[in-house]
């Protein structure tokens, strides 16, 4: 299953619509999102998602690309992994 699921974290100062914007692009890169979480730290954004891209008809790359493209445009620092990658480096 892990190999499905990617992990999507989101950084920077908090605006309006920064869930909006990156939920927008899973829903049209046919993400589901299985797991989401935010925080305000002192006036800083952060969110954590975990996503299922099993049902996606584009590949990994393309999806992390769309959403490092809107983290630009949000002026946010966006970062996209597999979740099996990160599964394995705690298992070593």
């Amino acid at each position: 299953m892990s190999e499905y699921q990617i992990i999507v974290t989101v950084s920077g100062i908090d605006k309006v619509g920064i869930v909006a914007k990156v939920t927008a692009v899973l829903a049209q890169y046919q993400v589901n999102i299985e797991d989401i979480k935010q925080t305000l730290m002192q006036g800083h954004f952060v969110m954590f998602l975990l996503g299922n891209i099993e049902k996606s008809q584009y590949s990994f790359s393309e999806i992390k690309d769309a959403l490092l493209n809107e983290g630009k445009k949000l002026g946010m620092e966006i970062w996209v992994q597999r979740k099996e990658i990160i599964d394995n480096m705690h298992n070593i």
